[in-house]
Order: C-alpha cells, then structure tokens, then sequence
C-alpha cells in the first residue's frame, strides 16, 4: 500500500504543534507495518539544506495562476523519513514560521501558499506529477491540506481515496471567496454543498467535505465536534458524515519520549527502576531556581499560552499550590497579556513558582521528568500530546474530562488502575479541588507511586495507532 500524507509541518524537519509529530511519527510507523509511506510539504527556508536531496526536481510549470514550483524529492537524515518538497522560493523561502512571519502576524498570502501545496498534492495522488510513485490513499490533515481532495475532485478518472484528519476544528484557514480565482478553483464550488462557509472560503470545510472519510484525534473529540457546541459551525456537515467519522488517539515516539534513555534528563529511570525520578526533580529546581526541597510536590505547565489551554485557569490555582506546600514550573508563550501575568507569578514568589517564555525541547522534556504532577486544564482538547508524555515520564496528569484527556486519562477515584484525577468543568474552584486532590494522593505515598506506574506502563506508541489507520485504509480502499 502506498501512502501520501500532504501536510504543512512535520517534526523534526518543522514544528509548531502536535499536527508536526503525527506527520512525522505516523509514516514511520506505517512503514514498520510494511506500507511505502511519503511526506509531501513545503520547502519552508533552509529546509532543502537540512535534508539529503535524492533526485533532480521536477519542474511542475505553472502550477496555479502565476505561482511555479518544482516538486524535490529527499530523504530526512535522521529517521529515513521519504519527502516530496514543494519547492516556490517566492512563497515559502522567508524569516518566520510556516505561517506567521517573523513578528508573529499571518502571512497574507497564506490562501496562495497552502492552495498551492494542496494543488500539488492533487496533482501527484491524481496527475501524475511524480510518475515513479503513485498513491493509493492520499492522507490530508487541517486546513492547510483542505483544498488537497477538493483539487482532486476536479481532476482525472484515476483517484486514490481520500482520507482527511483535523486535529483541531477551531483552525480553519478561512479567506474571502475573491481568492478562487487565484488559487485556480471554480465558483461552483463555493456553495453549502462544497467549500463555502458564511459566505466566506473555509481549506477546512473543503477537506471535510471533499474527503471519502474523515478521521480525528480522539474518539471523545469525535462526538464533541458533531455539537453545536463543540463543532466550530461545521456540527452539521460532521454530523451527516458520522458514518465516515472516527477518533484515533494519537500515538507518543517512544525513542524521543523515553526516560530509560532521554539526553535532556538528568537521571534515566523507568518503570522498572523509578529511582531516577528524584534527581530530575531535584535538577529541574535548581534550574529553575526553585527552592530545592523533595518533599514539595511540583506541578509543570508545558503549553501555548491561548484560551484553549486553560493558561488562565492554571494561574488561578498557583496560590493553592504554594499554600499547599507546593511550586510550579510554566514553560510556553503565547498571548502577551497571559505571558505577562506568568512573568509577573514568577517573580512574585520564586522559591516557589518558576516560568520560561518561549519553546525550549530540551526544558519540555526536564519538566516532564522531574515534576510530580502536570496541569492540562484545557477548555477543549482534541487529543494533547503532554498528558501522554507525563504518564510515561511517572509525572500525574491532571487533567480536564474533555476530548482526548478523557480518552486517555483514567481518574484515580474512578478505577483501581487510575492514571490521574480528572475534573470536569473549566472552572476555577473545579481546577482548585483537582489540584487539593493530586497534593492529597502526593502525600499518600503508596498510592502516588501506584498512580504514576499505572501511566508508565500503558501502551501509547505510534504501532497501535498505524495499526488503526492501516485498517482504516484498507476499509476505504475496499469500499471505495
């Protein structure tokens, strides 16, 4: 079986969220199970330079109105990762990230950017653009993807089937319909039956639509976004496709998330041997200049400073922490007003409470080793990735009982094998009696450490979920 996955970012090669592990965890694991797996993305700036180039590019012509590419295929050094690059200097060779520049504003262009990749992915599923391999499932993922299935609505008899995921419905890459014509698509397609969206174009609703079958990050999540309160507007179309929808957790790399053998930890430990655990712990204090005590239990904050994430939530209960005897580690950036209220907590009270603004890989995987318990209070979570890594980092999720952290994450009080305490609503006093809760099961020690070893030993690797998806492809290619 051969499979494209058209995506905007893959880890390592780009990251700004959990779309860039799947890309790059997820083929891999695939090509484990014998299936010939290819990443087609843009060549964002320096990216040709990181990786091994294994042919000549193939010029693509004018591949919408006055936009050429080539198309270049290369091989990721470190994991054997097989690439196809869209290559346009005038689109993707610029300071910044994938899709902000470098002050933080949205390219506007973004319509024209990810048009162009989604043409380009029709053109090689349906066209022939690299005749040396054909796909029999093209595997398309948020709105940067969503004009992919579209494009190959319009073109040819040959089509491989369609599988499109969101990992999060509230991105939805929506522009004004006077794009059509420049990214090369037909009035006719902007309608309720096809890729209109009040009145606006939505790259998300084109996947949504256009795709033979629809698949999201969790099962929870799944049912969340066919509500209309959950489904971001799109609750009607996700809901008559119920029958071509189903949540896969996603998986976690357990080469780069191992504390047997993690380069940025202090101290190995495993299930088998948690001893190591309390010397990351003491190590991550004195980091962070945190007082260094032992018995403190220390909580972590490993995220994007939005609305989503409950950042707002998560500063409500530091004064419950610290009464508790407790500190607090917060590492992410985001919202100016959020940061600065993180800024502030920090240097209020910094035996106890430490913060560091921005993205740091190496700092993310220390405060997954060396704190007792992580706080996810997040208002909606399609899968989240942090609580995953926590559980096999012995560190207890604290978690709220929304899309994938209640598929995940088993409430202590709710099963002899608890992973973690759930709460239910995105409340503070909610939030405050979780947090009284995890410092209660700390000072019982028989049961934290029963709780943390619960977590560590689950199975959340990226095999069992290509096993799902493997199966899911065969399902489509049968029914189609």
């Amino acid at each position: 079986m051969r499979v494209l996955f058209v995506t905007s970012e893959a880890h390592p090669l780009v990251k700004t969220g959990g779309l860039a592990d799947v890309a790059g965890a997820l083929p891999l694991a695939l090509g484990r199970l014998g299936v010939d797996a290819r990443i087609l993305m843009p060549a964002y700036a320096g990216l040709l330079d990181r990786v091994e180039v294994t042919g000549p590019a193939r010029n693509l012509g004018e591949v919408l109105p006055n936009v050429r590419a080539q198309l270049v295929p290369a091989r990721d050094p470190d994991g054997g990762r097989q690439l196809l690059l869209v290559n346009c200097p005038a689109l993707f060779e610029r300071p910044g990230g994938p899709y902000l520049d470098e002050h933080g504003h949205d390219w506007p262009d973004n319509f024209l950017r990810f048009g162009l990749l989604g043409r380009v992915g029709a053109m090689v599923a349906v066209q022939g653009a690299w005749p040396e391999w054909a796909p029999d499932v093209v595997h398309a993922s948020d709105w940067q993807a969503g004009l992919t299935p579209a494009y190959m609505s319009l073109l040819g008899a040959r089509r491989p089937v369609t599988v499109f995921t969101v990992h999060n419905l509230h991105y939805q890459g929506i522009f004004g319909r006077e794009i059509l014509p420049m990214v090369g698509l037909p009035d006719v397609l902007f309608s309720i039956e096809g890729l209109e969206f009040y009145g606006h174009v939505s790259y998300l609703k084109a996947g949504l639509y256009y795709s033979q079958f629809l698949t999201t990050v969790s099962p929870t999540y799944a049912r969340e976004i066919q509500t209309q309160m959950g489904g971001e507007g799109l609750h009607g179309l996700l809901s008559n496709r119920a029958a071509h929808l189903q949540g896969i957790l996603n998986g976690v790399d357990q080469d780069d998330w191992n504390p047997a053998i993690d380069p940025h930890i202090a101290a190995p430990f495993s299930a088998d041997d948690p001893s190591g655990k309390a010397a990351c712990k003491a190590a991550l204090q004195r980091e962070m200049g945190l007082a260094e005590r032992p018995d403190a239990p220390l909580f972590g904050v490993v995220s994007r400073f939005v609305e989503q994430k409950g950042i707002d939530l998560a500063l409500s209960v530091i004064s419950t922490i610290v009464d508790n005897g407790g500190q607090i580690v917060i590492l992410g950036s985001g919202d100016p007003g959020l940061e600065w209220h993180v800024r502030g907590a920090a240097g209020a009270m910094p035996d106890a409470v430490a913060a560091r603004i921005g993205y740091d890989e190496g700092l993310s995987h220390r405060i997954q080793a060396g704190c007792d318990a992580l706080l996810v209070p997040s208002r909606f979570e399609p899968c989240g990735l942090t609580q995953l890594y926590a559980m096999r980092y012995g560190t207890v999720p604290v978690v709220r009982r929304t899309g994938g952290l209640a598929d995940t994450v088993i409430d202590v009080d709710e099963a002899s094998a608890g992973t973690g305490i759930v709460f239910d609503h995105p409340l503070p006093s909610e939030l405050i009696g979780a947090v009284r809760r995890t410092v209660d099961l700390y000072r019982t020690p028989d049961a934290w450490r029963a709780t943390m070893l619960n977590g560590m030993r689950l199975d959340h690797s990226w095999d069992r979920a290509a096993r799902e998806y493997l199966g899911l492809y065969g399902e489509v290619l049968h029914a189609d």
